[in-house]
């Protein structure tokens, strides 16, 4: 079935599916801030956002952003999973100010006669008693027929004879779940074909699950068999292997099927750090779109190919999902991605200055440092010895101790731009009592700014030992800038030090610290 610029509705299900997630649960003001994300932000069609009958904190969630939705005149893409169960799931739904029912029906015999311990027909008079209900409360209803897949592979029969018995009732969507995650793509294709060319004029929803890692392509065999909605989830989150990611089909539907939908790619990204940090579950960095390393070039030569004609991009430019391409340091780099880095620090090296900095950094990474831009100018100065100052910011020497019942303290010795500054400070830790005492020297006795730490994380480096080195990321806020520095040392207190003095020097050249 040939589709040209096919329109595909979007429904995210992070808040329903996606909270089914192992060990995923999201309080009533971060599901309002998700779906606000969603429906405003990501401009997805529509949003489920719960089961009926969950419990009390989920009723007040949905109330929540119904609320919020109706004010917007945003309520009718605001949907809530509801179950065969007379008029308890309608009053439920109903009570929260949701008007739109997604009505959980069997999708296969198997669970219609083993789960329910009811006759097709028995459950089908079920279902019509609900469908009616909801429209006597002037409630919309759309389907889901659970384990569709199953239903598709084991009992064709029984699937036809529930659509034949729902066909001419008033529901808008029928929503076709891969409950199992059990369908590869060919079937997919079978399966949506068979339910299109017999039910024309019904809008189908696909609804995939990742348990083979088919969710995104099953996804889009769904739109080339006609499907005109899709489910997805914030990165992939849901029941056991997850749901298909909306950032991945957003994209392959742009890119591949030039389908159009309402999403705003540019805001992908942001959303997805949003739910990662409501959700704590990680954003692995190779993850398509999202991930942390999608747009890093490693690889020297590819780097070389950006430099002539972007030779190493595709359609994929970080600029639509609001990034932008890095292009890491280690032993693989290269010339040409030392060069863009310098470059972006607006250095430039002659052949031979760039011969001695890149065996430098391959000697780093061999040693499975990670070397990042912030290190560059050091690595410069300390390679090229040019005759130049020093460090604007030198830690002299400083003291740090830690003893039982009494708050850590710390005292140093600084030089900024050449003069001395001594102070001490107490801290909840040895680190932040250093950190105190550096503040006192910069806006106590200097009247000066001090960058916000925002995110503070120590690591193994990759291929580390437990008693090798560890690494601290220290993420500050500064003039409206969000920057990381990074300190390496076999002592965690040290290697945060590091990194801090790291901190003073980049802003010390690039940043205006007075009041």
């Amino acid at each position: 079935m040939p589709m040209t610029h096919p329109e595909i509705e979007i429904m995210d299900t992070t808040l329903r599916d996606g909270e089914q997630t192992s060990g995923v649960s999201f309080v009533p003001h971060e599901k309002l801030m998700i779906a606000r994300l969603l429906l405003e932000e990501l401009k997805v069609d529509r949003v489920e956002v719960a089961s009926a009958r969950v419990s009390e904190g989920e009723r007040n969630a949905v109330q929540m952003i119904c609320d919020w939705a109706a004010r917007r005149d945003l309520l009718p893409r605001v949907e809530v999973l509801g179950f065969v169960d007379g008029h308890a799931s309608v009053d439920w739904i109903r009570s929260t100010g949701c008007r739109v029912i997604n009505l959980l029906c069997k999708g296969s015999e198997k669970h219609c006669r083993y789960q329910l311990g009811k006759t097709p027909d028995e459950h089908i008079a079920d279902i019509h008693r609900v469908v009616d209900y909801a429209q006597e409360q002037d409630m919309e209803v759309n389907v889901y027929l659970e384990d569709w897949s199953g239903g598709m592979k084991d009992s064709p029969d029984y699937v036809f004879q529930l659509m034949d018995a729902l066909v001419d009732s008033p529901i808008r969507r029928y929503m076709l779940p891969d409950t199992l995650g059990i369908l590869n793509p060919l079937q997919v294709i079978e399966y949506m074909r068979k339910m299109k060319k017999r039910y024309p004029q019904k809008h189908f929803d696909f609804h995939a699950h990742n348990d083979y890692d088919l969710a995104v392509s099953n996804v889009l065999a769904a739109v080339l068999s006609g499907c005109r909605g899709l489910h997805t989830t914030i990165n992939g989150l849901g029941e056991r292997a997850g749901n298909a990611p909306l950032a991945s089909v957003q994209a392959i539907l742009k890119d591949h099927f030039q389908a159009r939908t309402r999403i705003d790619e540019s805001r992908l990204y942001d959303v997805s750090r949003v739910v990662e940090s409501y959700s704590g579950v990680v954003i692995p960095p190779n993850k398509p779109i999202v991930g942390d390393n999608v747009f890093t070039q490693v690889a020297g030569v590819h780097a070389d190919g950006d430099n002539k004609k972007n030779l190493y991009c595709n359609d994929l430019l970080p600029e639509r999902f609001g990034r932008k391409r890095e292009y890491a340091l280690g032993k693989t780099s290269g010339k040409a991605n030392i060069r863009k880095n310098l470059e972006d620090l607006g250095l430039q090296l002659d052949e031979d200055s760039m011969r001695k900095v890149t065996e430098r950094i391959i000697e780093l990474g061999d040693k499975k440092e990670l070397v990042t831009q912030e290190d560059l100018p050091y690595i410069v100065s300390d390679v090229l010895k040019h005759d130049v100052q020093g460090e604007r910011v030198r830690l002299v020497s400083y003291i740090v101790n830690l003893a039982h019942g009494l708050k850590p303290m710390a005292t140093l010795r600084v030089e900024i731009n050449g003069t001395p500054y001594e102070e001490s400070s107490s801290g909840d830790g040895q680190y932040d009592a250093f950190v105190r005492a550096l503040r006192k020297v910069y806006k106590g006795t200097l009247g000066r700014r001090f960058p916000m730490l925002t995110n503070y994380a120590v690591t193994i480096p990759p291929g580390g030992r437990t008693d090798a080195f560890v690494q601290t990321v220290i993420t500050w806020q500064f003039d409206g800038r969000v920057f990381r520095t990074r300190g390496l040392d076999a002592d965690q207190t040290e290697a945060a030090i590091k990194a801090t003095m790291k901190m003073l020097n980049l802003i010390e050249g690039e940043f205006d610290t007075s009041v």
